[in-house]
């Protein structure tokens, strides 16, 4: 398990682990989830991960074939396109995306379900334009999420 640190407000403990954004990486973001309102959007965040920091590189974004406000499926289709992709980028798939559009950028019983079979950090956006992440360890921990 990564080094944690403190406990913050909701419980979550933090680990040594970062996520980088760009600025320009958090406004298609936003974007996107604003574009997909009032359903949740969902996009795969393809980078590197080096001593802990976890740097996206690019961002592939996906269709929510739920079209749902409180779940969110990439088809298998586009999820093999997004694999394909990173991989012929050289880089990794690092991230998954979704936007929470009517609730906290918290992780739902949903998604913690998912984060088991997907264990990569999970970036959450809510109706406030705020970006939290997670990666599911022994439990759910936050991952700050630096913007440059």
């Amino acid at each position: 398990m990564r080094g944690s640190s403190v406990d913050d407000r909701k419980g979550y403990r933090r680990i040594s682990l970062e996520l980088v954004l760009t600025k320009k990486q958090k406004e298609i973001l936003i974007n996107h989830a604003q574009s997909n309102f009032p359903n949740e959007s969902c996009a795969l965040l393809f980078g590197t991960e080096e001593s802990g920091t976890c740097t996206v590189m690019d961002i592939f974004l996906a269709k929510n074939t739920d079209d749902s406000p409180i779940n969110f499926t990439i088809s298998n289709e586009e999820l093999l396109q997004g694999y394909q992709e990173a991989e012929q980028k050289k880089l990794d798939v690092i991230g998954i995306f979704h936007s929470h559009p009517h609730s906290e950028a918290i992780p739902s019983l949903t998604d913690k379900k998912f984060m088991v079979i997907n264990p990569v950090i999970w970036v959450i956006s809510n109706k406030h334009d705020e970006l939290r992440a997670y990666i599911l360890e022994s439990s759910v921990i936050q991952v700050p999420v630096k913007i440059v």
